[in-house]
């Protein structure tokens, strides 16, 4: 496993932007798919963005074109870059690992780590 922290939450207006970091520990950064998701209250976790080790990316659809998932092994971080920010992105945002298959993660199979959440609120 790695542990993962998450920051870069806030309050921000319809429309503006704001920039997730994920730090992980440990050296096999580099091996883990990673992933966002996020919980609204009274709702269920939902998939966000992933990241495979490959850099591949993938998006859900509420997200695509707006949001952009980024990674830098170097620095043992992964980041969710929010444009165009809605009311409904009003969440707290979990960082995932896990070193299996890409499609797992984006489901939610048996994901290795997770992160404790970030909150973004974003106002109208």
């Amino acid at each position: 496993q790695v542990q993962l922290v998450e920051s870069g939450g806030g309050l921000v207006q319809a429309g503006g932007s704001l920039r997730l970091s994920c730090a992980a520990s440990g050296r096999t950064f580099s091996s883990y798919n990673m992933g966002w998701f996020r919980q609204a209250t009274g709702k269920e976790r939902e998939f966000v963005a992933a990241i495979s080790r490959s850099e591949s990316t993938f998006y859900a659809d509420s997200v695509k074109g707006r949001f952009t998932i980024s990674r830098d092994n170097a620095k043992n971080t992964v980041y969710l870059q929010m444009n165009s920010l809605k009311p409904e992105d009003t969440a707290v945002y979990y960082c995932a690992a896990d070193p299996g298959v890409i499609r797992n993660l984006i489901k939610e199979y048996g994901i290795d780590s997770w992160g404790k959440g970030t909150l973004v609120t974003v106002s109208s």
